[in-house]
């Protein structure tokens, strides 16, 4: 998953999650939806989605339905304005544990859970890639003298990862930083315990804290200290149960240093993890434990729209298939290539992926079915990531570079965050970038979307909100232009973004550079001006 970091400062936790609340400060807000505003028209520097609705309202075109899968950490299939949009399976009836379509999986109605086990148990936290490699070849190449001249080009690339593994592991490790955390961890928890009981909710947020007058001491400190997080982040929807897996997160990646991390997957899903052809594992629960991220990229893409009810999605005629394969923390590569398979193999024409790690071992599998998704005309949308750093050099998987094979994968559309002018610049302080390897960037500061729980919204942030972006742009595409393929939805997404004019600070510094170094285009995504080109596209081949 694309993971978050906490940092102290001043005593005070900085909330910087790549797929949660912002980071980005300032004394104006944009209004919730400015994702889909027209800069033209409102100043915000949205997608200019209802300029796309009026101009396909005019030309009369009717829509066709087309199926968007969401790989993701699980989804709120409850929710009142997701429900009338999850994909159902046709050939499947629902609770007769019995796999009615015969495609290997038992009741998936709405999709599949690959971090599941056959016996309801399912993975809510997991190690990070790093962790797994490092003490995976530690036991071969730590404390021993290696000339590398003299390694075969395998055992070459089995040092030179394992080095790069020790340094990510041992070396980011903060102690000042770890052991603050492990003091605060326990008390925090006690905190939460009670404070869930005086607000009676599981899952709160800094707007339920503001009217508790708690007296419990340990209730205090958490609830200042998710008060102090969210006015530091200029958003209070970030929640108690964020805060734990952030905490627990860290603490985690620091126990990794010095010990093997636990085998969360392995003791829930119980498959071989070294056979690919081992793939009839996991469940249907779709919702598990960790709903937040997956519900609100759903939300992004497809909510269902005009009825009235929290927000509009950005494609109007969509069902959701929900593929839970992303748990807190590092997702592994057997999951991703089988629930991209998954997709494509039960009707997807759209996958958003909205998560990314530093190591892919068992990348070739991913390559695969990046391959076979492209031979079977699916278009891949996925995160640039939150790191900052410039993915033509950095590590970032997955990405369409095939490892063991030439080229590079044609169906991949790689998203960085934008955001708005007025509410912190025009590029998200956290994104990644790259020339070569980011092809568009697209709204991804403060999203309003759909969030689990009791039919709710909020705001959340980060490349993996840009990425839904696109994949509802993509899918509007399709919906009135079905006869586009997978490469011209690819290259209409990026010919008919809007080139950026103005210089803009390069993510995490504050040097002004031109939007065409960060990203292939030089552009945003935008709505309207797609589903102009497709219009003109679809009428010359007639």
């Amino acid at each position: 998953m694309q993971k978050s970091t906490l940092l102290l400062i001043a005593g005070a936790f900085v909330f910087n999650s790549s797929f949660s609340q912002s980071t980005e400060n300032s004394d104006k807000k944009a209004p919730n939806g400015w994702h889909q505003l027209d800069k033209t028209e409102t100043g915000f520097n949205g997608i200019s989605l209802n300029k796309a609705y009026d101009f396909l309202k005019a030309k009369k075109i009717k829509s066709k339905k087309v199926l968007v899968a969401v790989i993701d950490s699980g989804i709120d299939t409850l929710h009142e304005d997701l429900k009338p949009v999850m994909w159902i399976n046709p050939k499947e009836v629902p609770g007769n544990g019995k796999d009615d379509d015969k495609n290997g999986y038992v009741d998936d109605v709405h999709g599949w859970n690959f971090i599941g086990g056959k016996d309801g148990k399912n993975v809510k936290e997991d190690s990070y890639e790093g962790a797994r490699v490092y003490h995976q070849l530690k036991q071969k190449w730590d404390g021993k003298e290696i000339m590398e001249s003299s390694l075969s080009p395998a055992d070459l690339k089995s040092y030179q990862t394992y080095l790069r593994a020790k340094g990510k592991v041992v070396g980011e490790i903060d102690e000042a930083e770890i052991g603050y955390l492990k003091t605060l961890y326990p008390k925090f928890l006690a905190g939460d315990s009670v404070l869930r009981k005086e607000i009676g909710k599981e899952e709160y947020n800094g707007n339920d804290l503001k009217d508790n007058n708690t007296i419990n001491s340990d209730a205090k400190m958490t609830k200042n200290l998710i008060l102090s997080i969210s006015k530091s982040n200029n958003s209070y929807d970030i929640t108690n149960q964020q805060l734990i897996d952030e905490i627990g997160g860290q603490l985690r990646k620091a126990n990794a240093a010095v010990e093997a991390p636990p085998t969360y997957r392995k003791d829930a899903v119980n498959d071989n993890e070294q056979d690919f052809n081992d793939k009839f594992y996991g469940n249907n629960d779709i919702m598990a434990a960790t709903p937040f991220h997956g519900t609100h990229c759903a939300g992004i893409i497809g909510a269902a729209r005009n009825n009235n009810t929290g927000i509009d999605g950005i494609a109007d005629n969509v069902s959701i298939m929900m593929i839970r394969a992303v748990p807190d923390g590092d997702e592994h590569d057997k999951d991703i290539a089988l629930a991209i398979r998954y997709a494509v193999d039960n009707g997807a024409k759209i996958i958003s992926m909205s998560f990314g790690k530093d190591f892919s071992p068992e990348k070739y599998w991913v390559d695969d079915a990046f391959k076979y998704a492209e031979k079977k005309g699916v278009l891949l949308i996925h995160a640039a990531g939150n790191d900052a750093k410039n993915i033509d050099t950095a590590y970032n998987f997955p990405n369409p570079i095939f490892e063991n094979t030439p080229g590079r994968a044609q169906n991949v559309i790689t998203v960085g965050a934008s955001g708005d002018e007025k509410t912190g610049g025009l590029t998200a302080s956290f994104s990644n970038f790259g020339k070569n390897e980011v092809d568009v960037f697209a709204p991804g500061v403060n999203i309003y979307s759909t969030i689990p729980g009791g039919n709710t919204y909020g705001n959340a942030s980060g490349t993996s909100m840009a990425c839904p972006v696109v994949a509802g742009i993509a899918a509007l595409l399709l919906e009135y232009y079905p006869t586009l393929s997978a490469l011209q939805i690819k290259m209409i997404i990026e010919k008919s973004a809007v080139v950026c004019t103005e210089e803009v600070k390069k993510p995490g510094t504050d040097e002004k550079v031109k939007l065409s170094d960060l990203s292939k285009t030089g552009a945003f995504a935008n709505a309207f001006e797609a589903v102009k080109m497709a219009d003109v596209i679809t009428k010359s081949k007639k």
